[in-house]
């Protein structure tokens, strides 16, 4: 697991649009809350992505930008992002390579099959790349609230 005061692993994802997004591209003139959730379309996925969109000009304020990673692909974020109304970035990490990385992904067998999932986790880094908390298992209600107040204290 990643621990606060370590570097953030830099990758390079998809967004909606198909537009590849550098983590290390944001760096410097923004703080990051970084945040992995299961899935696209779920009651968990849906409530915590539309706590983080109505945060966001809080975010803003505070010079964070709000990022989702999910296994979903390009389209069904798209197709997310619409519905909902987000107002940031969703990545796709269909390989899991990224959430590998944050020690976020799962695998557990089911009916003979290997499966995958995204423990819900959010990482808060700051505008030098430095994760100043990683947060696993955490709860989609009241949670991008309580992820502003940690970045209120990044100055």
């Amino acid at each position: 697991m990643l621990q606060a005061g370590e570097l953030a692993p830099d990758f390079e994802l998809p967004d909606a649009r198909m537009e590849m997004l550098r983590l290390s591209s944001l760096l410097g003139r923004s703080h990051i809350v970084l945040y992995f959730f299961n899935k696209d379309h779920t009651p968990g996925g849906i409530a915590e992505a539309v706590e983080f969109n109505e945060h966001l000009p809080a975010f803003r304020q505070c010079d964070t930008e709000v990022l989702g990673v999910s296994l979903d692909d390009c389209l069904a974020h798209e197709a997310f992002c619409d519905e909902q109304g987000l107002e940031f970035d969703l990545l796709a990490d269909t390989e899991g390579e990224v959430s590998r990385l944050y020690h976020v992904l799962t695998q557990w067998e089911a009916q003979g099959m290997i499966r995958y999932g995204i423990e819900r986790s959010t990482f808060v880094i700051d505008k030098g790349g430095v994760i100043r908390h990683a947060l696993y298992h955490v709860q989609a209600k009241g949670h991008a609230a309580a992820v502003f107040e940690l970045v209120k204290q990044l100055g």
